[in-house]
């Protein structure tokens, strides 16, 4: 741990704060107490190129309200391009089908002729630039060109839908539009070129619609649109030279995030340049110990924040590992087999995947090399005890586990990984820095033990800059403060541990609530979901006789019943793992589990089909016909 940057850090911060800090909850302590102090180390420790101004913290009791670094101006893609050279900057694997590798210097003249191109086709700071597109190399550049205007950056997966393209970027107006002309899943081929025959017309703001070549159809593809280019054609008036960087306030927007959930058009969350840059320098060089030469991966689409999150690795001088397709194409052996060729320094994933590879019975262990491997991130849904097992079992003994949560409202998490601390089963190590986390009750106050709602009670770089066309504020005023005036109420549903750490029980608004006792669905996926039948299980309350009963639906292994038996195994796992008070009224078997495109299941959208209520957004889901399976079911009319 020595040369850990963590442990440098917190020498500095003693420095710094001219007193010793004997351990990491010293330093959290000081990271809270004195916010512009802390902050300000995060950015001279990151080496961040830009005019720091004269003020670090205003009104920094305000939230919303407080400003960080009202004076500073940086760009953000200055800060993610300060490496040159011809080493790896991106290697990217479309599925077994393709491999290829970006170098810096390679990366800076796409960036370059991108920017040109971006900047002749009418954009400049605070326009909007939209894509539908794969994780890969083009994507990053795509972003980092049009950070490097001022301009703002907003993307989806091809595999959206046009009405929720429409719905996330008909909102934000967006002056280019790239896309790609189709991708690979599955070892299917996907062409989306009748799909973007739909979108592009109606997304009227859109000067230059982009297709970038990954299927081999791009041209015909571009040639049939609107304002179309091949990516070869838009770039080709522009030789490369060095990246201009136009600087930006701190507080400037630097992109448009949106919410997945079921319940209405998507919420644009716009967040800044400056309060991104520092947060993710935070996680990715401190929490998680990414520097010069490492190689981060992240198995993510960019629909879902960790894309954004990902990206950012390039201001340390890590290589960023992408992959785009299935993670199980053709054997759930293939984002193993790119650890091992490509010495992979962190792997991120989901809780999903890591239970879908244990219950596939691989064990990479004894089948790659994962030397070079120091960390494991899961995210997207709680961890179960049994897949913390599996990793140091199954995966490797000696690595740091880090089940980490946060969310798309900020970009970034609240709780993670914590270098130097012990991993505990089935827990979350423990707050970020400068992060004022807490448990609290109905009524407001701290509550050192039991459950209750996860809020941060102080004021963060990277809080939203607001909601996109919310001039008076008060959507964003409602989804985050109404709840506790002046504190940051995040709607999931927590719990301290006795090692200082925290474990989050499912979403707040999904909890369960039979007798008037809130239970967290996660209580219950924990101990379903290591039972070798279970592929993976969702729970609702539904009303029922003026109470609510709770209902678990689910997913089977192939040619499996749910007969008397496995009710039975299941119902006694439930009792004796959580309490007889989570052991569900009825179960019901299930085809399939609806889902978001970032791999969530949908509590809230099935208990709105069960009471027969509609569902909005059905866009937001992977599988939105699996939605019918849970309507009009004989088993709840009983």
């Amino acid at each position: 741990m020595a040369g850990h940057p963590m442990t440098r850090f917190r020498a500095a911060a003693a420095e710094r704060a001219g007193r010793e800090l004997a351990d990491h909850d010293a330093l959290h302590r000081w990271s809270i107490e004195d916010r512009a102090a802390f902050w300000d180390l995060v950015w001279d420790f990151g080496g961040v190129v830009g005019d720091k101004g004269e003020r670090r913290l205003v009104d920094g009791d305000r939230m919303p309200g407080a400003r960080f670094f009202p004076d500073a101006t940086l760009n953000f893609a200055e800060n993610l391009l300060r490496k040159t050279g011809d080493g790896d900057a991106l290697v990217f694997w479309g599925e077994e089908r393709v491999k290829r590798r970006l170098s810096w210097d390679a990366l800076h003249a796409l960036v370059s002729r991108l920017q040109q191109a971006l900047v002749a086709a009418g954009v400049g700071p605070g326009d909007r630039v939209a894509a539908m597109m794969p994780n890969m190399p083009e994507t990053v550049a795509a972003m980092l060109a049009t950070a490097s205007i001022g301009a703002v950056w907003s993307s989806c997966s091809p595999d959206f839908g046009p009405r929720g393209v429409l719905d996330r970027f008909g909102q934000i107006e967006p002056t280019v539009f790239f896309a790609c002309d189709g991708y690979f899943y599955g070892g299917k081929t996907i062409d989306i070129a009748a799909k973007l025959a739909e979108i592009v017309p109606s997304l009227h703001s859109v000067r230059a619609t982009v297709i970038v070549p990954y299927i081999g159809t791009a041209n015909a593809t571009a040639a049939k649109l609107p304002h179309g280019f091949a990516l070869e054609d838009f770039i080709a008036p522009f030789e490369d030279q060095p990246v201009a960087f136009t600087p930006m306030a701190f507080g400037a927007p630097l992109y448009v995030m949106f919410s997945s959930g079921t319940t209405g058009v998507p919420k644009c969350i716009v967040h800044s340049a400056g309060g991104t840059l520092l947060q993710h320098i935070k996680e990715i060089h401190l929490h998680s110990g990414i520097g010069e030469n490492d190689r981060l991966f992240y198995f993510t689409t960019c629909g879902w924040m960790m894309w954004n999150w990902l990206a950012s690795g390039l201001a340390t001088g890590a290589t960023l590992l992408l992959y785009d397709g299935s993670p199980f194409h053709p054997d759930g052996n293939i984002l193993f087999d790119y650890a091992d060729a490509e010495r992979m320094t962190l792997f991120g994933t989901s809780a999903k995947f890591l239970d879908a590879v244990h219950k596939s019975g691989l064990r990479p262990i004894e089948t790659h090399d994962l030397s070079t491997l120091e960390m494991m991130t899961s995210t997207g849904s709680p961890l179960a005890p049994e897949s913390f097992t599996f990793v140091y079992d199954g995966i490797k003994h000696d690595i740091h586990l880090a089940s980490i949560s946060g969310g798309t409202d900020i970009v970034s998490c609240f709780v993670l990984g914590i270098p130097g601390k012990p991993v505990w089963k089935g827990e979350i190590q423990g707050p970020g820095l400068g992060l004022a986390v807490d448990v609290w009750d109905e009524d407001g106050k701290p509550m050192p033990r039991g459950k209750g709602e996860l809020v941060c009670s102080l004021a963060f770089p990277s809080m939203p800059l607001g909601f996109w066309n919310d001039a008076d504020g008060s959507r964003y005023h409602a989804a985050y403060f109404d709840r506790f005036d002046n504190v940051w109420c995040h709607g999931d549903f927590a719990e301290w541990t006795v090692h200082g750490g925290l474990v989050i029980h499912g979403r707040s608004d999904a909890t369960l609530n039979p007798g008037g006792v809130r239970i967290g669905t996660a209580e219950i996926y924990n101990q379903v979901e290591p039972i070798p039948d279970v592929l993976e299980a969702l729970a609702i309350g539904q009303d029922w006789d003026n109470d609510v009963r709770v209902v678990l639906f689910v997913r089977l292994r192939a040619g499996v019943v749910l007969d008397e038996a496995l009710e039975k195994v299941i119902r006694g796992r439930i009792r004796t793992g959580a309490s007889p008070r989570h052991v569900p009224a009825r179960i019901v078997a299930v085809a399939d589990i609806p889902r978001t495109k970032s791999g969530k299941i949908v509590e809230l959208a099935v208990r709105e089909v069960v009471h027969g209520r509609p569902v909005k957004n059905q866009e937001a889901l992977a599988n939105p016909e699996a939605l019918a399976l849970f309507r009009d079911l004989p088993e709840l009319a009983v």
